[in-house]
């Protein structure tokens, strides 16, 4: 069902669906639960978002912390984003590392994202339309978030030319957040 590209995170997967093309376009299945688990990934969708962005939008980096904290599946339906996943896991060998990725209306695919990271992205295109599914509903309470500058990734945007929203602007860098993954 899915073509499974490992990523240098452990937990966080690159996942390509199989499309189905014809004369009258095209066909993606992006969810099927029993394919996640048998990839061992227990995932069950509580909530799905999208969001549209202007080319330039930086969104992230969210996440949200227990009890609430969640897995998510994320993808590009229209246009491209370069998605940043970054490791907020305490006990991991990979603490502190961000990952990155197109993840596009031509590739189809998505990240499946486990509890314990922060994500977010940077619309390579105009109109980009991203779906976002989580394993936990959203709780404003539980709600956080790294600064997009703060944790020494080179994002494919001049800050003079990114699109942030205050929120996102005012979040903290990594060194000044206490993970509680």
């Amino acid at each position: 069902m899915f073509t499974v590209h490992p990523t240098p995170l452990a937990g966080l997967l690159c996942l390509e669906p199989r499309v189905f093309t014809d004369h009258r376009g095209t066909f993606v299945k992006t969810f099927h639960e029993t394919a996640l688990r048998e990839l061992g990934l227990p995932f069950v969708v509580r909530e799905e978002f999208f969001s549209t962005s202007h080319q330039n939008v930086v969104r992230g980096m969210h996440f949200q912390v227990p009890p609430a904290d969640h897995a998510k599946l994320v993808y590009c339906i229209n246009g491209a984003v370069l998605d940043v996943v970054l490791d907020l896991r305490r006990q991991s060998p990979t603490f502190g590392r961000a990952y990155a990725a197109e993840l596009s209306e031509a590739n189809r695919r998505s990240f499946y994202i486990p509890t314990g990271f922060a994500h977010g992205f940077v619309a390579l295109t105009e109109g980009a339309l991203m779906v976002y599914k989580t394993s936990t509903v959203h709780d404003p309470s539980c709600d956080r978030g790294i600064h997009w500058q703060g944790f020494g990734f080179a994002w494919p945007v001049d800050a003079a030319a990114a699109i942030v929203s205050k929120r996102d602007s005012e979040f903290p860098a990594l060194a000044d957040f206490n993970s509680p993954f």
